[in-house]
């Protein structure tokens, strides 16, 4: 079950993204993300993702704990992919959840930034890259 969270102060539980970073030795950074990704969330996803204002250069995400996404998680991939291309970096998505999967072919990201299945697939593509 994914964490939740008590924000509303009326007992009501609304999920809580929960965001995991590490880099690795060769200067990819990881983010695993837990959760949904929505309205109440996209701002700790976005942060996630640039942290200090700056965007990494190359950014694998793990979405294999992410069980939904609407168009403010789009807008964020759309932002941080279109920055770290012209800082000639690579986003890469790895282990995406079928529910997520799905819009992500709805609305075409699936052809503008690459998929893998695996988080070790997404990193050794970085480094065959």
């Amino acid at each position: 079950m994914p964490p939740t969270t008590d924000r509303s102060g009326d007992g009501t539980s609304q999920a809580r993204l929960t965001v995991t970073r590490h880099p690795t030795t060769d200067g990819v950074h990881v983010l695993a993300l837990a959760c949904e990704i929505d309205h109440t969330t996209a701002d700790t996803f976005r942060q996630a993702l640039t942290p200090d204002g700056g965007c990494p250069r190359h950014a694998v995400i793990d979405f294999r704990n992410v069980t939904f996404m609407d168009s403010s998680g789009i807008n964020v991939l759309v932002a941080v992919n279109n920055t770290t291309r012209a800082r000639g970096g690579r986003l890469r998505l790895a282990d995406v959840a079928p529910p997520v999967l799905d819009v992500l072919h709805i609305v075409g990201l699936d052809d503008v930034i690459p998929l893998y299945p695996t988080l070790s697939g997404a990193l050794a593509a970085r480094t065959a890259a």
